[in-house]
């Protein structure tokens, strides 16, 4: 992981905190091109009812519309948590390039059941396990206190807190 991949990852953490300041659960994520442009950028959007509503899965669409086949292999999406299957499906199915994030789903699996908060519908299986053939780094060290802290705010409490 590169200076460059950290800055991307930096942005997908800022949009995961305007997602969390907006009332949703915080996850951003960000397209670039292999030549380094930026795409398209999008947060999470669940607090509606749609739990599909995932910026990675948004993301898989925008390019599946937008993009080459050629171009879609170029690219790489940044995501402040790494894509759960259902993200992790779309991407593969369209093609879509390279994976970064900042933080793992074993991270966020520990976080969430040190907070007691109970396990999702869906199994928390990494990126590797849903599509084998997508390359994929992270998480970063250097971004795991912030994100977890976006977590903390959104899922949890440490032993001993109240509730407010």
């Amino acid at each position: 992981m590169d200076e460059t991949d950290l800055r991307h990852l930096r942005r997908c953490v800022e949009l995961a905190e305007q997602a969390l300041d907006s009332g949703d659960e915080p996850f951003g994520s960000v397209l670039v091109t292999g030549d380094g442009t930026v795409l398209a950028e999008d947060h999470n959007r669940v607090a509606g009812g749609d739990r599909t509503r995932h910026p990675e899965f948004e993301l898989a669409r925008w390019a599946a519309a937008n993009l080459s086949p050629h171009e879609r292999r170029a690219a790489t999406v940044y995501t402040s948590g790494e894509h759960c299957p259902m993200c992790a499906a779309a991407h593969a199915w369209v093609g879509l390039g390279r994976i970064v994030y900042a933080t793992s789903t074993a991270q966020l699996t520990a976080w969430l059941g040190e907070w007691g908060v109970p396990a999702g519908p869906v199994a928390p299986l990494p990126i590797g396990q849903v599509a084998p053939g997508v390359p994929v780094e992270g998480p970063s060290v250097e971004l795991e206190v912030q994100v977890k802290q976006l977590y903390r705010r959104a899922f949890g409490r440490a032993p001993g807190e109240s509730v407010r």
